[in-house]
């Protein structure tokens, strides 16, 4: 038996290892040739510490596991999964001679959802398809130019075929490819997986917010919340998306998001458009429609993808409103820039 170990490194980066029953996560990393920082591999120093975010380990020894477990740390060296498991490593991945990856992978669909969005599929040549978690983003290189977007994934990790929700936009570089020079067929390269907004493991309600094409995570949390339940490991915590767009016509995959209401028990979302002239029932900003039903006095685990408006609003609200929830989880994006740091 093997299981899968995420890396999250300080500078963004994600690796991802195979551990074998009875291996540490520090002798794992190294027969990958990932140099975790490590002195003794006793569980003596601590150089080996970092955070175990979501999966079930043994540390060995039972004082150790439970002085660290009060602040949530773990010693990879000491370290043995017995699930799969996401770690946070608090260095660069430079410091640890790994690096981003790449895969390469040919265009299959390029198609305008609104005028504002595209949506982009790209089938990858690793047929396992590529390892991340659901909400991180990728750089792809746009042929031609020399430079690089960034984006998250809307599909499921692991899937041979790639999709992402691009906002279009005039003279943008990516856009610019897609609309007039893109053509099915067309060699990409992908650097990544990268960055720390992703889904952790649901303890509690969700709330997620998306700003337009910041949709795209959600669709692939969602995606793998309905797996998970289709295979027995459903959850049971009410998960609520609040999704925020400008006009009308710039709400794209609302049929994904009926599918995830018929597959999710549990889920629900609600539509908001900024535009005044809209008949939408719901005008304004998605600050607006933050019910206290869908709030739980702070009992929530909170995510958020918009441009830094959407997010800065929201950080206000709550700070107006006397809100904290238990966790906030946000991503910044700029059109023309790779997504901001998560926190």
């Amino acid at each position: 038996m093997s299981y899968t170990i995420a890396l999250n490194f300080e500078d963004g980066v994600t690796r991802f290892i195979g551990c074998k029953a009875g291996e540490t996560v520090l002798d794992a990393a190294y027969r990958q040739k990932v140099n975790l920082p490590m002195d003794c591999s006793d569980g003596v120093c601590g150089t080996c510490k970092g955070h175990c975010e979501q999966g079930a380990f043994d540390m060995g020894d039972e004082y150790l596991e439970e002085a660290l477990s009060a602040e949530g740390q773990v010693l990879t060296c000491q370290m043995v999964p017995s699930s799969d498991c996401v770690i946070q490593v608090p260095v660069a991945s430079t410091l640890c001679k790994t690096q981003v990856g790449k895969v390469e992978g040919r265009v299959a669909v390029v198609e305008p959802l609104s005028e504002d969005s595209i949506e982009l599929a790209i089938d990858l040549d690793e047929e396992a398809g590529l390892a991340f978690l659901p909400g991180q983003y990728i750089h792809i290189e746009v042929p031609g130019t020399g430079e690089h977007r960034s984006y998250s994934f809307s599909s499921l990790p692991g899937e041979a075929r790639a999709t992402f929700l691009i906002r279009n936009i005039p003279d943008g570089v990516m856009s610019t490819y897609l609309t007039e020079r893109c053509a099915p067929g067309d060699r990409l390269t992908l650097t990544g997986p990268l960055g720390s907004f992703y889904l952790r493991e649901i303890a509690r309600p969700v709330l997620m917010l998306a700003g337009g094409t910041g949709l795209a995570p959600f669709l692939s949390m969602l995606e793998q919340l309905a797996r998970k339940r289709e295979e027995g490991q459903g959850c049971d915590q009410p998960v609520h998306l609040i999704y925020g767009v400008n006009k009308d016509d710039h709400l794209v995959k609302t049929d994904a998001l009926d599918a995830f209401a018929e597959r999710l028990p549990g889920f629900s979302y609600a539509t908001v458009v900024v535009d005044e002239m809209s008949d939408h029932p719901r005008k304004g900003y998605v600050t607006h429609h933050m019910d206290a039903e869908v709030l739980h006095d702070g009992d929530i685990d909170v995510y958020l993808c918009g441009p830094p408006p959407m997010v800065d609003a929201v950080l206000e609200h709550f700070d107006a409103e006397d809100i904290a929830p238990q966790s906030f989880h946000y991503e910044k994006f700029t059109p023309n820039q790779a997504p901001g740091e998560a926190a």
